[in-house]
């Protein structure tokens, strides 16, 4: 039976960002191919006019906040049925993510007369609440995990199912997905504030608190297989996936297929998941997923996601499907003609988020400055921003999933390093996490394929991601960009202050400037001394850099023979430099001011005035996006002003306490192992001129009125007096240097 699109009318996309975006394309393509009368509703806030789904659909509707709604529209299904109903829309497609797993929400499009373009509400309790799905998997005969059993309603009951299940063990949520609401206790003396906590988190993500506990499968990988099914009795399983690679439950890179499993045993498990929603009487796309221990070669079946996931391009791309527009196929009517496409290839899909790797992978919201992203063959980006576009703190902090395709894995893996050295993200407010992307597919357990779910929690397990860095070269071009603000002040005040008759000149140079990174103060020594170069001194080590300016926000520095790309934007206080990519906070001295690194609100300053802390002790948790962070000591000292209290809204770059160092002043002055040393040593480059012409090339600059100290003009013309009258290049200079001289006179 051939679809027919055009009853799914005006198509209402209950979501936002990046998922609005798949579905607008999907749905243009399925007008443009079929000719069906179909149309793109984008549901949005107020704050959400201009953002980039809104414009990009073919009708957008407001989405109001009620007054005693819920804090998110998304999830407010009063504020949805006023929306849709004004929408005039005849279907919703829901994506991932807010609704895309209630069941009321599928029984409210129901009741409206709207086809939901997904599982019905029964299924979906059956399968989406992940207590039920558990209950049909073990009818199926598929492997199950000790677990609870069923809810688990208080703190008292979970001792007495943890005392039965045994350690470790995790406690889930029943509804939702992300990663959100799962916490993993190891002791019994972790449970309750577990407990409580995931709670707290399902029901602010999910709007419901409904937690299991189950048995923590440790060394396994998390395995997905994708299915979609029509209104026949047609099961397609298009891919298995690999999404071992997790932070805090949260997928960070996702792979099809897996390095873990032979072709046979992912056929096994293909089977048993079409078998499983077969038994559901499942209708749509949707996922199944296992836990994998290779060692026993044990699968245990983990949930059922009654909806796409982020991570479907992945099996797109190694199918040459697109599960989108199978989605509106089977909402159509449509039969899933044939069998399944075999997987051809590979494919990597890392996730490209506003948040802060160093911070301990803290969101990091803001306004996207410059947006770069890749291309080129095997490349493919999908995303839901722009440029000018503001990443909310609200909700989701992804900006852009980029996906590679190789004939194998070697393939996928290399066109995935070139993807990210290409993209640049600047986002003022915030950041990304491209510099930790690019680290982490270098590193040679995701080359060999030998990871777990907790491999990247231990490697993370002190809070954050530790780069490779270029302090010294962050430190460098920090300095000349505040030298360059200053001259521009002195520029401003030279003109101001001539108009009045009175022209001021700038103060002499070197400038000095105190500059703070990785909580150590630095003062350096800055001149300019030509159009392009500059001098940059710290101690007894001098450096001469050469600044080409590029775009907005970016220049290149040559040092030597090093040619280094340098982006760098103000972040409140600081100065996000950018080394080649790798991040560094670079800060006019603050006086050990600890500031929140986004818009957040405080949950607890765990310490008090007059404290003495360690580097790296836990001061304050904030909550931003729904995650929390937990900013910590940049060095050993007292704390000597305390700011800000729990349950406060606080702003990006707001000062929350001030902590005075213990450590000795004079060792902290240059930093540990930070040095310009190696730079001073690479900016000394061999001329092919004379000591002459060098001189003159000085003399040239002084007469010019860039940063050359005037002591060094003795030397200078100490060099001309024992030159070579009779050589051609230092009479050539010298009388440039005089026509400059008259020219300036003449001027004056």
């Amino acid at each position: 039976m051939d679809a027919d699109f055009s009853r799914l009318g005006r198509i209402a996309i209950v979501n936002r960002g990046e998922p609005a975006m798949r579905a607008i394309h999907a749905i243009r393509e399925i007008r443009l191919e079929h000719g069906a009368s179909v149309a793109a509703v984008a549901l949005h806030t107020d704050a959400e006019r201009s953002a980039m789904f809104a414009r990009e659909a073919d009708d957008a509707q407001l989405l109001r906040a009620r007054p005693m709604g819920s804090a998110i529209p998304y999830l407010d299904l009063a504020a949805l049925e006023e929306a849709l109903l004004s929408s005039r829309a005849d279907s919703v497609w829901v994506g991932w993510g807010f609704v895309a797993e209630r069941p009321e929400f599928a029984e409210l499009c129901a009741n409206l007369g709207l086809t939901f373009i997904g599982p019905s509400a029964e299924v979906m309790r059956a399968l989406g609440d992940k207590i039920g799905a558990k209950r049909l998997a073990e009818q199926a005969g598929v492997p199950v995990s000790t677990w609870s059993g069923g809810r688990v309603n208080d703190v008292d009951e979970a001792a007495e199912q943890a005392e039965r299940i045994g350690y470790p063990l995790v406690v889930k949520a029943a509804a939702g997905g992300g990663g959100r609401g799962i916490r993993v206790v190891h002791d019994p003396a972790d449970l309750s504030h577990s407990f409580l906590r995931a709670r707290d988190e399902a029901a602010n993500s999910f709007g419901d608190d409904t937690l299991f506990m189950e048995r923590l499968v440790t060394d396994a990988r998390h395995i997905e297989v994708q299915v979609i099914a029509d209104n026949y009795g047609n099961v397609w399983t298009p891919g298995v996936r690999d999404c071992s690679i997790q932070r805090r439950n949260q997928k960070v890179l996702e792979e099809s297929a897996s390095t873990a499993l032979t072709p046979e045993r992912s056929a096994w498990l293909a089977n048993a998941a079409a078998e499983l929603v077969r038994l559901a009487n499942y209708r749509n796309a949707g996922t199944v997923e296992f836990l994998y221990q290779a060692a026993t070669d044990d699968f245990s079946f983990l949930e059922v996601n009654t909806r796409l996931q982020v991570e479907h391009p992945v099996t797109e791309r190694t199918t040459g499907l697109d599960l989108v527009k199978a989605q509106l196929l089977v909402a159509a009517g449509g039969r899933l003609e044939g069998d399944v496409r075999p997987t051809v290839g590979h494919a990597i899909e890392v996730r490209l988020n506003a948040e802060d790797a160093e911070r301990g992978f803290a969101p990091a919201p803001g306004t996207i400055e410059r947006l770069d992203l890749p291309a080129g063959p095997g490349i493919r980006v999908d995303t839901g921003v722009s440029e000018g576009d503001v990443i909310p703190s609200e909700y989701d902090s992804m900006i852009a999933k980029i996906i590679a395709y190789g004939r194998d894995r070697t393939e996928a893996l290399a066109r995935l390093r070139r993807a990210l050295a290409q993209t640049t993200v600047l986002v003022r407010g915030g950041t990304t996490n491209r510099a930790f992307l690019r680290a982490l597919v270098d590193h040679p357990d995701i080359v060999s394929g030998d990871v777990d779910t907790t491999w990247l929690d231990r490697l993370t397990s002190d809070g954050g991601w530790q780069f490779e860095t270029r302090t010294d070269v962050a430190l460098v071009a920090a300095a000349i960009e505040a030298y360059d603000v200053e001259e521009r002040v002195d520029i401003d005040r030279f003109f101001a202050s001539a108009a009045r008759g009175r022209p001021q000149l700038k103060a002499d140079a070197p400038r000095s400037v105190d500059l703070r990174i990785g909580g150590t103060q630095y003062r350096l020594a800055v001149a300019r001394v030509d159009r392009d170069r500059y001098q940059v001194a710290l101690g007894d080590h001098k450096v001469l850099a050469a600044i080409e300016p590029l775009r907005p926000y970016e220049r290149r520095m040559t040092i030597g023979r090093q040619r280094l790309r340098i982006t760098s934007l103000p972040q409140g206080p600081e100065q996000l430099i950018e080394v080649d990519g790798v991040p560094h906070r670079v800060s006019q001295d603050d006086a050990g001011l600890l500031r929140a690194p986004g818009p957040s609100v405080v949950v607890a300053v765990t310490v008090d005035e007059g404290d003495a802390v360690e580097a790296g002790q836990s001061l304050v948790i904030l909550e931003s996006m729904k995650m929390e962070t937990v900013l910590t000591a940049p060095f050993s000292g007292v704390i000597a002003e305390v700011m800000t209290t729990g349950n406060v809204q606080l702003d990006s770059g707001a000062p929350i306490l001030r902590l005075e160092s213990t450590e000795d002043e004079d060792a902290a002055a240059v930093g540990p192992g930070v040095d310009l040393a190696n730079l001073a040593a690479a900016s000394v480059t061999e001329r092919s001129t004379s000591p002459a012409f060098d001189a003159l090339d000085t003399l040239r600059r002084f007469i010019l009125g860039w940063d050359v100290d005037s002591s060094d003009i003795a030397e200078v013309l100490e060099h001309l007096a024992t030159s070579d009258p009779a050589d051609a290049q230092v009479m050539h200079g010298e009388l440039n240097v005089l026509r400059m001289f008259a020219d300036l006179a003449s001027l004056t």
